[in-house]
């Protein structure tokens, strides 16, 4: 063939049978030759390549003679000199039998090739032909011989990291691998029934013990299998569109299965292949609704690290749902956790897992039954001066929510311990959780006595402001009888911080309501609450009130602070003298905000039954009174006086604090 000043020559080479397909391969050389002007050779180039002539129709009753001259006559490669070579090929394709054995030996070959990197080139070279005949090999004999699988799935493992990825979509590995380590786990169960009857059949023991040892070779074979084709799934599920499709044949399902088995080293393959699921939704919704966490469960712990380790980031993403929370909690996971807090190597992970478990309310309490809270108080002793990690504080602030933790943590010298360094480091976190130690009743709260003067020392404009939030948080929760609230407001000139604070604008919104609260608690103290009138405490929670009537939370606390005080003559009195705030309450008792209506509706009460008693305000005021005790006077026959509200038991932290409901299990009225 000539173009121009370039000629071609087909020069044709040796002539065979395809390894594993009814075809012909025919070799041949060309040689691409550039012709100077004169029509001499100036540069030429050879290359070899080679035909393959499929004969799918050969069967043993075709004419072999007549279809060896349709080959010769279609393919000019092939000189009509050779035809009685290509008939002698075709009848030994005619003849040949696809033998197990055969294919095993040459898929073993092929194997020791690829494993050598030098010659990965090679097989790139021919990886079209091979990865197609074997993936013809695998999908036709792979439930012949597991031996077989085997090779080949190794073979196309390492051919993945030859660039052919593209094949490996074109012949579908990735479904014939999933298709391979399904049928695999149904022949598994199917052993082990079979086994199963047999050790209930009177056999002698010997009999038993063969097929035990049967049983056991045959497991050890089917894991080295599911070993390599979850190892090349699992690279090939690097390609998200791949890994969706593996999902929507129930990847999941199968490597949950796998979780039963005891070989460490596949257990290390599906942990890791879970955990990289586990990041989308839908492979966690998945896992939720199959026997997960219960699997999970008997992996921890286990002797083999880097198990250990993927477990354990596996329940770590999965912790994130709280259904599956509450799971890990039935299956016993909370003990073990617990004990890992002890281990270095696993420590940070598990605390991250309880710090998950300790969110939830339900939770709290459990946490009593296991070794948990000494240790936590013992990390935290241990740390001296240095920072606390977050996963710690973190835990011990959720748990400290609970009354029962609670007391745990102050046993011995626990709560003296946690404000020494609190007070000393100025740790805000730290104190968030002395300041949830502090919201419950019982043996926990007269301990708090002896460190009212340190916190109230804290409560200063100079200082940091989520700093103060929480020391004055702690003291807002101190409702103590014995405690003398106008020593300290006076000692630690503390009344015009809280007006100062009362200003709307003036802190966070945090700081703001946890002066109010602080107002509420020591209000309950008749000479308190006449202290705070007389510094113009009232009109500035009007104000208060006014700029943020849309908050419930704000709304509740400072209606709760009239309430406290109208308890007292003398600054009921005051009160009456600011009709704005009857008017609000009036205003409010309709409100659609239950604890809202329930501290206006006692709060008027006192008022209205007050006012019944003594006649000696002025006109206007006692109009404001009338209007009072005329709502009332419709409404008393119909709702009971039993509706009363206690004083203020502490309040939880903000973060913590949803909604004006109970928290964490411990009864509370808002205050």
């Amino acid at each position: 063939a000539t173009s121009d000043n370039i000629t071609l020559n087909l020069t044709a080479g040796s002539l065979d049978v395809h390894p594993t397909e009814k075809a012909l391969v025919v070799h041949y050389e060309v040689e691409a030759s550039i012709l100077g002007e004169g029509g001499g050779q100036m540069l030429g180039e050879r290359k070899e390549g080679q035909k393959i002539i499929r004969v799918k129709s050969l069967s043993p009753s075709t004419d072999v003679g007549a279809l060896a001259k349709k080959v010769v006559e279609e393919c000019k490669l092939i000189p009509a000199s050779r035809l009685p070579q290509v008939e002698q090929l075709l009848y030994y394709l005619q003849n040949r039998k696809s033998s197990p054995l055969s294919l095993f030996i040459g898929s073993a070959l092929i194997l020791q090739l690829a494993r050598n990197p030098d010659n990965l080139e090679e097989l790139l070279h021919n990886g079209i032909r091979a990865l197609g005949a074997l993936a013809r090999v695998l999908r036709e004999d792979w439930k012949q011989s597991v031996e077989l699988a085997t090779i080949i799935i190794y073979i196309f493992f390492y051919a993945l990291s030859t660039g052919l990825a593209a094949l490996f979509h074109h012949y579908k590995i990735g479904a014939l691998c999933m298709s391979v380590v399904e049928h695999e786990l149904k022949r598994h169960d199917v052993w082990r029934e079979e086994l199963r009857k047999k050790t209930k059949e009177r056999i002698f023991k010997k009999d038993q013990d063969k097929a035990m040892r049967k049983y056991q070779g045959l497991l050890a074979k089917q894991e080295q299998l599911l070993r390599v084709s979850l190892y090349l799934l699992l690279n090939l599920a690097e390609d998200t569109r791949t890994e969706l499709k593996m999902r929507n044949k129930n990847i999941v399902g199968l490597l949950v299965k796998v979780l039963e088995r005891d070989d460490d080293e596949l257990l290390v393959l599906v942990v890791s292949f879970l955990k990289k699921l586990s990041i989308f939704l839908e492979n966690k919704n998945d896992m939720a609704e199959m026997d997960t966490v219960e699997r999970l469960a008997r992996l921890v712990p286990c002797d083999h690290d880097d198990l250990m380790n993927l477990t354990l980031r596996l329940l770590l993403n999965l912790s994130f749902d709280s259904g599956l929370r509450a799971k890990m909690v039935e299956v016993g996971l909370l003990p073990k956790l617990t004990a890992l807090m002890g281990d270095e190597n696993h420590r940070q992970v598990a605390m991250r897992i309880l710090y998950h478990i300790s969110i939830d309310d339900r939770f709290k309490a459990m946490f009593v039954y296991t070794d948990c809270i000494p240790q936590l108080m013992h990390m935290l002793y241990e740390h001296g001066e240095e920072d606390i990690e977050t996963e710690l504080i973190s835990i011990c602030i959720n748990l400290a929510a609970n009354k029962r933790n609670a007391q745990l943590m102050c046993e011995g010298n626990g709560l003296k311990m946690l404000m020494k360094r609190a007070l000393k480091m100025k740790d805000c976190l730290l104190m968030k959780m002395i300041r949830n130690i502090s919201q419950h009743d019982g043996p926990t709260k007269p301990i708090f006595i002896d460190y009212v003067g340190d916190l109230a020392a804290e409560i200063r404009a100079e200082e940091e402001e989520e700093w103060v939030l929480e020391c004055l948080g702690t003291l807002a929760n101190l409702t103590i009888p014995d405690l003398d609230w106008e020593l300290v407001l006076k000692e630690y000139n503390l009344v015009p911080y809280l007006k100062d604070r009362l200003k709307p604008g003036s802190a966070e919104d945090d700081l703001i309501l946890e002066v109010v609260i602080m107002i509420g608690t020591v209000s309950m103290d008749d000479a308190c609450a006449a202290m705070l009138a007389k510094s113009g405490i009232i009109p500035a929670l009007i104000e208060l009130l006014n700029a943020q009537q849309e908050d419930d939370e704000f709304v509740c606390q400072i209606v709760y602070v009239f309430y406290q005080m109208v308890f007292h003559q003398t600054v009921r009195s005051s009160l009456t003298l600011h009709p704005e705030a009857p008017a609000y309450l009036i205003d409010l008792m309709h409100d659609k905000n239950t604890e809202i209506r329930k501290v206006c509706d006692n709060t008027l009460d006192i008022i209205a039954v007050s006012s019944v008693l003594t006649r000696t305000q002025s006109i206007s005021q006692t109009s404001v009174i009338t209007a009072a005790e005329t709502i009332y006077t419709n409404t008393l026959s119909s709702r009971s006086m039993k509706n009363g509200i206690t004083p203020a038991d502490g309040s939880v932290s903000p973060d913590f604090f949803g909604d004006l409901q109970a928290q964490n299990g411990d009864s509370h009225h808002v205050g």
